[in-house]
């Protein structure tokens, strides 16, 4: 089982992980072209996440489950619409601001882990720090321990990626995705590699994450996985089906 029973992620005094991290689409379009063939993977979508939520996206393969997750992190630009995360409208920044309020504001976790093989486990969950600019020193190495042991793996600092479990594995891109403290955890199919054991592990991870402050929000085919959202968004077609409740 994973140990977050009573472990906090630690925030500075004037911080709190809730404040400023909705998410706001409006009428967001992504169109993604090659020569003269073009995809429409998203259209027209209008989505809101107060801040503090906890939110699944479902939908079928291609459906734009994940373009969206793409959009919100900034990783994609949309097409058209105007997207604001974390009080920030980033639709409109440049490459170098994105990247910037991207490593301040949003943890990523991805299906694949993408752990760098030939670090360990704490060099991992380090380098967010240093992409950041605050990688170097003591205090960066006791948050990214803090993060290991948040995720119960106070133990494995000093195991390279081979030496974990899958689970293991996709607990360490958690604590690498807390690494700058960010407002809005993004998770796109977390689970997709694990049997359903070690998905529950890192759903409960991801609930304790949320009940502390942090908007959570994933993408996941499961129906079993999404009973952990407090909403449910349904995505076919690149359009929003249903926004399970929002008002």
């Amino acid at each position: 089982m994973l140990r977050v029973t009573g472990r906090k992620v630690t925030r500075s005094s004037n911080e709190t992980a809730g404040t400023g991290s909705g998410i706001e689409l409006s009428g967001v379009d992504k169109v993604y072209r090659t020569g003269r063939l073009e995809y429409r993977a998203l259209r027209g979508v209008d989505l809101s996440i107060e801040a503090g939520e906890l939110v699944a996206i479902v939908g079928p393969s291609g459906s734009g489950k994940s373009t969206i997750l793409n959009i919100i992190t900034g990783i994609d630009r949309p097409t058209a619409g105007a997207v604001t995360v974390a009080g920030e409208r980033i639709d409109t920044m440049t490459e170098e601001q994105l990247a910037a309020w991207r490593g301040a504001n949003v943890g990523i976790v991805f299906q694949f882990f993408q752990l760098i093989p030939v670090l360990t486990a704490l060099e991992n969950a380090i380098l967010p720090l240093e992409f950041n600019g605050n990688g170097a020193g003591a205090t960066a190495v006791e948050r990214a321990t803090g993060n290991l042991q948040l995720v119960g793996l106070g133990d494995r600092l000093d195991h390279l990626p081979a030496e974990l479990s899958g689970g293991e594995q996709q607990r360490v891109a958690v604590a690498r995705a807390l690494a700058n403290q960010p407002k809005v955890l993004v998770a796109d199919e977390p689970t997709g590699n694990l049997d359903s054991k070690t998905a529950n592990h890192v759903m409960e991870l991801l609930v304790a994450l949320n009940r502390d402050g942090t908007t959570v929000v994933y993408v996941t085919h499961d129906p079993q996985l999404a009973r952990f959202a407090h909403r449910v968004v349904a995505v076919q077609d690149g359009r929003i089906i249903d926004r399970g409740g929002e008002q």
